[in-house]
């Protein structure tokens, strides 16, 4: 049948190839809010009236700047009722807008076989308008377990990669001869205004600053080939960052690119994007455009599912919300992103002018003294002292985080309180996630990695309630520890972090491991030492000696990275358990 592998699973099917679908099944599982048949064979379908909901989206997409002619864009269609309708408004605009158009869909194997049937749903649709038709899967759940992340992290980052690949497969804005083989130039997807209230509200109650309240941004840009080679890391590793954040937040490394990404940026060069052209739709507007056109969509299941933060939001806290508080909530919330939006762009821009001006990298003599490869993009820098104090709170606390990500440090509001009061006179030094640490000269605010040193991090240690959840500022990570019922609700959590409830206190400590610290890991023999444990993943200093662990009492029943003990595995008729898990500061708060 024709295809291209672009990742795990991965095909692409061409509208010659459309035979293999068979139409006449496609009205089953769907859902029933479509007035008249699915299937309009007649050639005028993009040629009646513009619908309102069109017209207000392509004002949008204008006025964001999301698309311009000829563009080749994939519409990211999971065969619910928001990426179907984008699909079908796309449809309607694509000859004014003057672009190309494709399906694109990424199956997360997590619901069998109504999952598949999703995938031949889009794929029908696909063919029905005679659309390439871009798809991938992926096992899920099987890379959350291998991952140790929650299946809704997973999720979002196999898609994205997804979406990166097909963004990245050829040289973007020219037509390959073999249409299959060309690259997208944007990939669309069908975030609402809705979707933009449930993560302003979510970003708002976990905590979270202007820059995470300006939630989902319409145009996400996904440079080729410098930005993930950056000097950009992961709280959880010491390998550059590959994770896109589906939640739209500022593209990290953005105030600090080097000079060749600012020179290819001036030269005109275009860099792919994932845009958000419904972001300013009410979800109950799309459902009743699809009804007026006789497009029918599928349903997932999951998103009744309770377990899910996003769901317990979109299902119970914002509908109480529109009926005690403010029935234009939502609206509320979306226009609070769009004001949080432009503040970060302005401050964006002061702050990159400041930083170049505040800024002391290490210079080669620095780092040969140190001990520290030339090839090191990020061997450490300070902040001019008199400076950064001249400045307004506001912009101190923007610079400091702005020093954090030259170095691949994503600080929040503790640490970079904990630096401003080192560099207004306070204690000299401190430690930072990562193994950084910072300390106080006459002149200079140093930020230093320590390598090869003895005990340049201290012990940490916070407690942790069950259920509860506490941020770990020397991990850049929140654990949680959280009460799941067992079954079929238990699914959507990796089994490798249950626990049998009665076997824990109703408070956990979470710590950094010290020397002569055991671990049990499930499907093995015995318990072994964890630095032991710990060289065998070749885990490197200083990431090692910061490396968490979760203690019950005097036991460690949680240990990153690997399963926890059997003996603590809860049992076959066991009604609860308590899950375990460890999430970036940099998903929650950014």
């Amino acid at each position: 049948m024709g295809t291209k592998h672009l990742g795990t699973d991965a095909l692409v099917l061409t509208p010659e190839h459309c035979t293999h679908f068979d139409g006449s099944k496609r009205t089953q599982d769907v859902h029933r809010g479509a007035h008249r048949a699915l299937f309009l064979s007649s050639p005028q379908l993009y040629y009646v009236p513009v619908h309102d909901l069109a017209q207000n989206v392509r004002d949008y997409i204008r006025r964001q700047k999301l698309l311009k002619p000829g563009d080749r864009v994939g519409v990211a269609v999971s065969g619910g009722v928001d990426s179907v309708a984008l699909l079908r408004v796309l449809l309607e605009l694509r000859k004014e807008l003057g672009i190309v158009l494709m399906a694109v869909h990424f199956n997360h194997k997590l619901r069998g076989a109504e999952s598949d049937a999703d995938e031949k749903f889009v794929a029908s649709l696909a063919c029905e308008h005679k659309l390439q038709f871009h798809s991938s899967s992926t096992d899920v759940a099987a890379h959350a377990a291998r991952e140790h992340m929650s299946v809704e992290t997973a999720a979002r980052e196999l898609r994205y990669k997804f979406f990166r690949e097909l963004l990245r497969s050829g040289t973007a804005g020219k037509i390959s001869p073999d249409k299959a083989n060309a690259s997208l130039d944007k990939v669309a997807t069908g975030h609402t205004l809705d979707d933009q209230a449930e993560t302003v509200l979510m970003r708002l109650v976990r905590g979270a600053g202007t820059r995470g309240l300006a939630g989902i941004y319409p145009k996400l840009s996904v440079p080729t080939g410098l930005w993930e080679e950056s000097a950009q890391h992961s709280a959880l590793s010491n390998q550059p960052a590959d994770r896109l954040q589906a939640s739209g937040s500022r593209r990290k490394g953005e105030s600090s690119r080097s000079p060749e990404e600012k020179q290819a940026r001036g030269a005109g060069a275009t860099e792919p994007a994932i845009i958000r052209p419904l972001l300013a739709q009410k979800r109950k507007d799309l459902e009743t455009y699809l009804a007026s056109v006789g497009q029918g969509w599928r349903n997932d299941s999951s998103n009744r599912d309770l377990r899910f933060t996003r769901n317990r939001v979109r299902h119970g806290i914002l509908p109480r919300l529109e009926r005690h508080l403010n029935p234009a909530v939502r609206e509320a919330l979306a226009e609070t992103a769009e004001i949080a939006r432009a503040e970060e762009e302005y401050w964006e821009s002061e702050v990159e002018r400041l930083i170049s001006a505040a800024w002391i990298p290490v210079t080669a003599a620095e780092r040969r003294q140190r001990d520290i490869s030339a090839t090191n993009t990020a061997p450490g820098g300070a902040l001019k002292l008199e400076l950064l104090r001249q400045l307004p709170i506001a912009l101190q606390r923007r610079l400091v985080r702005s020093a954090g990500e030259l170095l691949g440090l994503q600080l929040e509001f503790r640490p970079v309180e904990e630096i401003l009061r080192i560099a207004a006179g306070g204690p000299r030094s401190a430690s930072l996630p990562n193994g950084w640490s910072v300390v106080r000269g006459k002149q200079e605010l140093r930020f230093e990695l320590a390598v090869g040193r003895g005990n340049d991090n201290p012990e940490y240690e916070y407690p942790l309630s069950v259920p509860g959840r506490v941020e770990v500022p020397e991990t850049a990570t929140i654990f949680e520890a959280e009460a799941v019922l067992m079954g079929n609700s238990s699914a959507g959590h990796n089994p490798d972090h249950l626990l049998e409830t009665s076997a824990l206190a109703k408070e956990l400590r979470v710590r950094n491991w010290r020397p002569g610290d055991r671990f049990w890991p499930a499907h093995t023999k015995s318990p072994k030492k964890i630095k032991e444990l710990l060289q065998e993943l070749h885990i490197a200093q200083p990431e090692r000696k910061l490396w968490p662990v979760v203690v019950n009492s005097d036991e460690i029943v949680w240990l990153r990275g690997f399963p926890a003990p059997s003996k603590l595995r809860p049992k076959a008729d066991a009604d609860q358990a308590v899950v375990i898990r460890e999430v970036r500061l940099a998903d929650v708060m950014t």
